[in-house]
């Protein structure tokens, strides 16, 4: 019993643990998903005050996927890339945001890439090209994807996989015990002492010095009801009722011959004895019962 509470305990705390784990993960991922969104709105806001407009509004920023957002316009906009990279690299910094990222410029009409560009985090591996040009006015969807997330974000979820994993060989573990328990069991099965006979209900037998008895289903039955009822008067009518009319079987003097059957099986036993209360029903006595 306190093998079986270790366990439920274990798999409770590891079960609690991953869910702890799992709920910080995706709180984590909402805040940088939250905190990338206000980043692209403040790369949106200083593109068009350098242009000028402060009326054209910065559209709702779009999620496309685990890692990648878009950044959209009210109005058509011109604008030099020199001037998109360092609004990005600015704010990104500003908001603590990862340094490894591919920004594309998408034209609205044909999703053609007017421009785009990687940084490395290392300016040697920067990759920016034709920074000067400006682009003409018209419909620009910006795109931004984060080519590497942050540490901790990969580490919790490496560490929410093995906390899975451990939890699923735990839940494994415990089923193959049990189950190893359950065939010791049967390989083992219980019995009920019955003076200096063993008496095994589930395999239809009693055992004494080694010596297997046996007992047909009725007879076992009967035994079982009597040993559940030792030293007390079980009623004629109830053995009658569980045993036969219960199954639909209608009996005279059945019960009777199952008794002197039984009397017979524990003859050897001096200290047990199956008495007949005459018109009342039958008491097993067991005068040292062990």
């Amino acid at each position: 019993m306190k093998r079986k509470l270790n366990y439920f305990l274990g798999a409770l705390l590891v079960a609690a643990f991953i869910a702890w784990v799992y709920s910080n993960t995706i709180d984590d991922e909402e805040e940088f998903s939250e905190t990338v969104k206000v980043s692209l709105r403040d790369v949106g806001n200083e593109l068009l005050l350098a242009n000028n407009d402060s009326t054209t509004l910065v559209l709702p920023i779009l999620k496309l996927d685990n890692n990648k957002y878009q950044l959209s316009f009210e109005e058509k906009l011109a604008f030099e890339p020199g001037r998109l990279l360092i609004n990005f690299k600015n704010s990104f910094q500003k908001y603590d945001l990862p340094k490894f990222y591919r920004v594309e410029v998408i034209q609205c009409e044909d999703h053609e890439v007017a421009y785009s560009y990687e940084i490395k985090m290392e300016a040697e591996n920067d990759i920016i090209p034709c920074s000067g040009r400006i682009l003409p006015e018209g419909c620009y969807l910006i795109e931004v994807k984060f080519t590497k997330l942050k540490v901790f974000s990969t580490n919790k979820k490496l560490l929410l996989y093995l906390l899975i994993g451990i939890f699923t060989l735990l839940m494994v573990s415990i089923f193959y015990k049990r189950k190893q328990l359950n065939t010791t069991d049967e390989k083992n099965p219980s019995f009920e002492a019955l003076g200096s006979y063993q008496f095994y209900p589930e395999q239809n037998k009693l055992v004494k010095k080694a010596i297997e008895i046996s007992l047909s289903k009725k007879e076992c039955e009967l035994l079982e009801i009597l040993v559940a009822n030792s030293n007390q008067i079980v009623k004629r009518d109830e053995l009658t009722k569980r045993i036969w009319e219960d199954n639909g079987v209608i009996v005279g003097r059945s019960l009777d011959t199952y008794i002197s059957k039984l009397r017979k099986k524990l003859k050897d036993d001096a200290s047990i004895k199956i008495t007949n209360v005459h018109g009342v029903g039958y008491k097993l006595e067991i005068s040292n019962k062990s």
